[in-house]
């Protein structure tokens, strides 16, 4: 446990159980959506994976937290995250709390800093400035966007051409692309999908997967290759719009791509409103919903920054 006399003599130690729940009291809700998935990096320091807490005291109250920890699928930079309570902010807290944490390096030798924050609440500005002011600058932008239903003109499927079909989340051959296509778009920040990962992280129950339906070029049984694929995920809320991953096999050219990829969220959309995740480096679908947004027929609701030190 250490002391910081020009911080109204806080106390800094290692994360223990309960911290979450005293954090909590301090912190309130969550101000965003994105904040409350964050809120979930924070855990024990342990070595395999390499994670590192530490939590920030006030009289004997957790008032501030921060982590940094190894990422086995984006293995080339360290996850950061930190939060202070309200009354505590723009008191050099947070650069505290990353300066012990840097104390100790990853074993890895990785040193790259990667975090994020969202354009929604009261706080976006600051957490701008707190990322510029430790030397992170923006390496993508990623926006939720709900496309309304209707407007989108359906695509003519045949009997022995385009084809629209259900597919098993299990599936080996649905698996394989959605490994394909998750490495082929994070080239940005080197992703290491495997066909486990894949399973594990964005197919399996557990991720909230409900369903996945593939767009073929023709039927399966007549040799029909994947073109597009959509994969469902139980919404925030009941009243919500449906959670979508869109993603294309990744050998297609570009017009063919945006083709396939607005085929299936025109037939998604037919009649209930869906909402997708598009990061700027997913160039079919980024120019997809850029036309459906000038169009009016999608609405950008959260906009997240990811921010990284190199």
């Amino acid at each position: 446990m250490t002391e910081q006399p020009g911080l109204h003599h806080l106390t800094y130690r290692p994360w223990r159980e309960g911290d979450d729940l005293a954090l909590l009291q301090v912190w309130g809700d969550p101000a965003t959506p994105q904040a409350h998935v964050d809120r979930t990096m924070l855990r024990a320091s342990h070595d395999d994976p390499w994670a590192r807490t530490v939590v920030a005291e006030d009289q004997g109250v957790p008032i501030a937290a921060a982590t940094v920890f190894e990422s086995s699928l984006h293995p080339d930079r360290l996850w950061f995250y930190v939060e202070v309570a309200r009354d505590h902010r723009r008191q050099g807290i947070a650069t505290e709390l990353l300066r012990q944490l840097r104390r100790e390096g990853a074993p890895s030798g990785v040193a790259a800093l990667k975090s994020r924050y969202t354009d929604e609440g009261n706080d976006a500005g600051a957490s701008a400035g707190f990322a510029a002011s430790v030397g992170q600058s923006q390496i993508m932008r990623s926006r939720a966007v709900v496309v309304e239903p209707g407007g989108m003109k359906l695509p003519e499927f045949t009997d022995d051409g385009l084809t629209l079909e259900e597919s098993a989340t299990g599936s080996v051959e649905l698996t394989r692309l959605v490994t394909e296509f998750y490495n082929s778009v994070h080239e940005w920040d080197r992703a290491d999908m495997t066909l486990g990962r894949a399973q594990t992280m964005l197919l399996s129950e557990a991720t909230g997967a409900k369903g996945s339906v593939v767009l073929r070029d023709k039927p399966k049984a007549k040799g029909g290759k994947i073109l597009s694929f959509a994969i469902s995920y139980e919404p925030d809320r009941l009243d919500a719009p449906a959670d979508v991953l869109i993603g294309w096999d990744p050998e297609l050219e570009k017009s063919a791509a945006e083709h396939a990829v607005f085929g299936l969220i025109a037939m998604l959309a037919h009649q209930y409103p869906v909402k997708i995740e598009v990061d700027d480096a997913m160039t079919a679908l980024r120019e997809v919903v850029d036309g459906l947004i000038a169009a009016g027929q999608a609405t950008v609701v959260t906009t997240t920054h990811i921010v990284s030190t190199d």
